[in-house]
């Protein structure tokens, strides 16, 4: 532990003489023992010195301290400067503003400079009394200067030189406070006396410092920051003092240190990012004497920003200075990305290649390697930068991040974004044309070369299409409320019981006075054909519901051969994407050759009408493409276009005929059936009657009794009504019976048809299964063998140009079989797992 007390002799030294610094000088972090960082340790230090009264310590590096201090006059990071007249008030305010900053979050090592505290010896006269004794405030200053300073009351000769004679009270006669009291005072009349009779003397505290700036005295408050940028921690504390301080007129607050600094650094930033920019884009220009070039290769600029904002944010790092100079160096190094790109494009456009989608693709394809490595270094060699947390570490570690996902983000967007704008820019904005026929290829290139996966579409597998087929198909709702129907029409198999009958009937019914009547009549089936009727409805529900796995069985099967179908023809576009780069190729160079006096016209005419052949046969693939993805939309109900993933051979899974969901709607439709007969042979039974009656008579009855028209006379009423024509009703029974052969009959058809089914696909597969092994076995690499050594053939002169098209158009063969053969392989593997029949 060293202590500096007093400043150097360097005139820029902040440091008042009357002030020390403490330097604790660190071991190696390798012998640490109780912290593992900077901050840490800190931390630990200020909680071991809380137990020392009257003392606020902070932790800052030498170096950072001494520039805060040089840059506002304190040592904290963030210091707010309190202006005022008064220095009570002053030192008031600072303490209210420090109980504020102890609750921001963020805020550590606060410090209020202290104003007060040195004692002084202050004379309070009494002016009535001095008066008394006709003295003046001067004649009592002038004792007391003389007694305790001293005055000159001579001169002192020595030679030629002289000295002031100054007298003033013994050294022990002027110790204490009694001494001054008891000071004798000469008045005019010639007695003395004592200073305590004419004045009050006391030890005070008064201010031990007078603070000023800009001819205004002022107090300091400061604090240091942690885990918090300063911007935002500056801000919400201006919000909170403004909310609960109010300053009296003439009293104003200044935030200054980082706070300032970072201020300062943006209005310079406003002015250096522009200038930088600006040159960049000079250099560019110079370079390769073109707007539209050097503006493609500005255009990885905004892209490299990206990158720098995305990590910044991942990190949780505030924008700072060194984050706005990690942006300034980021914007120099990105454009060389884009500087490889276009001068490769220049030269192989100056070779005599004109295809421009040919010059993107071979120039990616060339300067792929030397832009991913050279981006490599300049990212990989500044991590131990980023990652590191010495001393220093917070200026290098945001301008190392900016660097690093700046290089990351704006080479992988270069890659994808500045070949389409080349190739757009140079065919002149033609966007119709470039849509179909350049930009497909160019993407597909790119992609391969790149990361091999697209992100401008969402990837689905089979499984993932099934299952948004299952929850969006309208044709499986609609069999779901069907099924929903026949469940609800469970609870109506009472619903066939008549109404009840109630009469009233008045006149002359038991004599000749007028009378009333009231009868109350059910008829209902005899409890079976209710009973079976419900067991009829809840067969057909079952039924409904098997129709649902069915149709779902059915929508399977559906999605699963238009997905493969659809990969079926995309494999074919690659294909023929391909074969109509090499005939785009053999088109260029045939062209230089017949330029060249090498070849005829002939050669030419072939090349063009095989490029046109291969055009034509790409754009019908590309039609039925676009047919079989709303097929696909149409199943999964959707507008969304889904990319599919890669096209493999299927595992064969094939599906237990006893479980077939066909045969299941068969059997329960059988059930259906047998219920149905039962029901309609319930209709023979009997059906029941329930009655009552209540009447009135008037008159005298049997009993010899007179009676009032009042009813009361009850009577029930019980019958059975017998059908007695029952010829129609078995007719229908016997249909119901023919009904129940026929499902029955259906049943079997369908078991048989089905055992023939697999056994016709399953010789399908196998016969399939063994072409693709072919393929795969020899055929394939017979034809990547061909791509690649027939183009340079053709290009050393070792075949002409009809051998090239014999064994192009062999190559392609080769491959368009191999995809027939996996497509009928796909395609029976289905037909075996999702197998069905005519009905």
């Amino acid at each position: 532990v060293v202590t500096k007390i007093g400043s150097g002799e360097v005139p820029t030294d902040p440091m008042p003489m009357e002030a020390s610094d403490m330097m604790v000088i660190l071991k190696d972090k390798k012998e640490w023992t109780s912290a593992h960082t900077f901050p840490e340790l800190a931390s630990k230090m200020s909680m071991a010195l809380t137990d020392v009264p009257g003392i606020t310590a902070g932790f800052q590096y030498p170096v950072q301290m001494r520039f805060n201090e040089l840059m506002t006059g304190a040592r904290q990071d963030v210091v707010l400067k309190i202006f005022g007249d008064n220095l009570d008030s002053l030192a008031l305010h600072a303490q209210q503003i420090g109980k504020i900053i102890e609750t921001v979050q963020g805020a550590q090592n606060l410090y209020v400079e202290p104003i007060g505290g040195l004692p002084q010896v202050v004379i309070t006269y009494n002016r009535p009394m001095i008066a008394q004794h006709r003295l003046s405030i001067a004649d009592v200053n002038r004792t007391i200067n003389a007694a305790f300073a001293g005055q000159s009351t001579g001169l002192v000769f020595e030679g030629e030189k002289r000295f002031d004679m100054v007298v003033r009270l013994a050294a022990k006669d002027r110790k204490n406070i009694t001494d001054i009291r008891n000071l004798l005072i000469p008045t005019p009349t010639g007695n003395q006396i004592p200073l305590s009779q004419l004045a009050r003397v006391a030890i005070e505290q008064g201010p031990n410092q007078i603070q000023r700036e800009n001819a205004q005295r002022r107090i300091v408050v400061g604090f240091n920051i942690k885990d918090r940028d300063v911007q935002s921690i500056v801000h919400e504390l201006q919000a909170k003092i403004d909310k609960e301080i109010k300053l009296p007129t003439g009293y104003s607050i200044k935030y200054g240190g980082s706070f300032e600094n970072l201020n300062n650094a943006k209005q310079r930033l406003l002015i250096a990012v522009p200038i930088a920019l600006a040159l960049i884009f000079i250099l560019l220009f110079l370079a390769f004497k073109s707007v539209k070039e050097s503006l493609l290769i500005y255009s990885a600029i905004p892209l490299s920003i990206i990158g720098g904002v995305f990590l910044l944010a991942l990190r949780g790092m505030p924008f700072s200075i060194s984050a706005g100079v990690g942006f300034i160096a980021l914007f120099g190094v990105a454009v060389l990305n884009g500087i490889v790109l276009i001068s490769e494009f220049n030269r192989l456009q100056k070779s005599g290649i004109r295809n421009i989608v040919r010059i993107v693709v071979d120039g990616g394809e060339n300067r792929l390697r030397p832009v991913l490595m050279t981006r490599q270094v300049a990212s990989v060699s500044v991590i131990p930068m980023a990652l590191s947390n010495g001393a220093g570490a917070e200026v290098q570690r945001p301008l190392e991040t900016v660097v690093i996902g700046g290089l990351l983000i704006a080479t992988l967007l270069t890659l994808f974004v500045l070949p389409l704008l080349y190739v757009t820019i140079e065919r002149g904005f033609k966007l119709n044309k470039l849509k179909g026929r350049h930009v497909a290829p160019l993407l597909i290139a790119f992609i391969f070369l790149t990361t091999n996966n697209s992100t401008a579409q969402t990837v689905v597998t089979l499984d993932q299409s099934i299952e948004l087929a299952l929850q969006n198909n309208h044709n499986i709702k609609i069999e779901k409320l069907r099924a929903a129907y026949a469940k609800a029409l469970i609870g109506s198999s009472t619903a066939d019981i008549p109404q009840m009958d109630i009469s009233l009937d008045y006149g002359q019914i038991n004599s000749a006075y007028q009378d009333t009547k009231v009868s109350i009549s059910q008829r209902f089936g005899f409890p079976a054909v209710y009973k079976r009727q419900r067991a009829r409805y809840t067969e057909e529900w079952k039924r409904s519901q098997l129709q649902v796995s069915l149709k779902e069985f059915e929508l399977k099967k559906a999605v699963s051969l238009t997905y493969y179908n659809i990969l079926y023809w995309q494999q074919k576009e690659q294909l023929l994407t391909k074969a109509l780069s090499l005939y785009s190729s053999f088109l260029d160079k045939t062209i230089l050759r017949q330029k060249a006096g090498e070849s005829d016209a002939l050669e030419s005419v072939t090349a063009k009408n095989q490029k046109a052949a291969i055009t034509i046969q790409l754009r019908q693939v590309r039609d039925e493409i676009k047919v079989l993805q709303l097929q696909f939309q149409w199943l999964l109900n959707t507008e969304e276009t889904y990319t599919l993933s890669s096209m493999e051979k299927i595992e064969f899974r094939q599906l237990s005929i006893t479980d077939h969901p066909l045969l299941k709607v068969l059997e329960q439709e059988k059930i259906v059936s047998e219920q149905a007969t039962r029901v309609e042979k319930s209709k023979l039974l009997p059906e029941l009657l329930l009655g009552y009656n209540l009447n009135s008579f008037k008159g005298t009855g049997p009993d010899n009794r007179t009676y009032d028209a009042s009813p009361r006379f009850h009577s029930v009423q019980l019958g059975v009504a017998v059908p007695l024509f029952s010829k129609g009703q078995r007719a229908r029974i016997e249909t119901a019976r023919l009904a129940e052969t026929i499902a029955s009959d259906e049943l079997q058809n369908a078991q048989f048809e089905l055992k023939k089914r697999v056994q016709e696909l399953s010789q399908r597969y196998q016969t399939s299964l063994d072409i693709v092994d072919q393929y795969e076995t020899e055929g394939l690499k017979n034809a990547e063998i061909v791509f690649e050594t027939v183009q340079k053939k053709f290009s050393n002169g070792a075949i002409d140009y009809l051998e090239f098209v014999t064994l192009v158009n062999q190559a392609i063969s080769l491959k368009s079989n191999y995809t027939d053969a996996l497509w009928q392989l796909n395609e029976n593997a289905i037909l075996l797992h999702y197998i069905m029949i005519n009905r």
